[in-house]
């Protein structure tokens, strides 16, 4: 379990909170941002990493969205529980667009945020895709 005063950890939270709330309400990404900060109650937040991960989701969204219909073909994206497909896109910009982030890390990040937020099968869930997702990529840049 990540330690809970993790800056890079939390900014992942933050970015998933967000998400979830602008893809999935008529709030405004700001808005979104200020309401998940309050809930998730972080004290100390990667603001950078926050918005570079929120920003990357939202530009690359169609993209992400393409990887995961790829990847998890019986399960289409409507199917897919909002909270793993929010971890889903944020591991996904991070493996495919954010290089800072090595894949080791933002496949433990992604199954952490699935045990936090998911339900009983999401880690597995999330593993599980994100393994044929860093396959796809590799094959992609070949």
């Amino acid at each position: 379990m990540r330690n809970k005063s993790d800056p890079r950890h939390a900014a992942r939270k933050l970015s998933m909170a967000s998400i979830f709330c602008w893809l999935f309400s008529e709030t405004d990404e700001e808005a979104c941002k200020l309401l998940s900060r309050d809930l998730l109650e972080e004290s100390e937040v990667d603001t950078d990493l926050t918005n570079t991960i929120i920003e990357g989701v939202k530009t690359n969204n169609d993209d992400i969205n393409r990887i995961i219909e790829t990847c998890a073909p019986e399960w289409p994206l409507d199917k897919i529980s909002k909270v793993d497909l929010v971890i889903l896109r944020i591991a996904i910009y991070e493996l495919k667009y954010h290089k800072q982030t090595p894949q080791k890390v933002a496949i433990d990040e992604a199954v952490e945020l699935a045990k936090e937020f998911g339900n009983d099968t999401s880690p597995k869930f999330v593993n599980g895709v994100l393994g044929t997702v860093v396959s796809y990529l590799e094959k992609e840049n070949e």
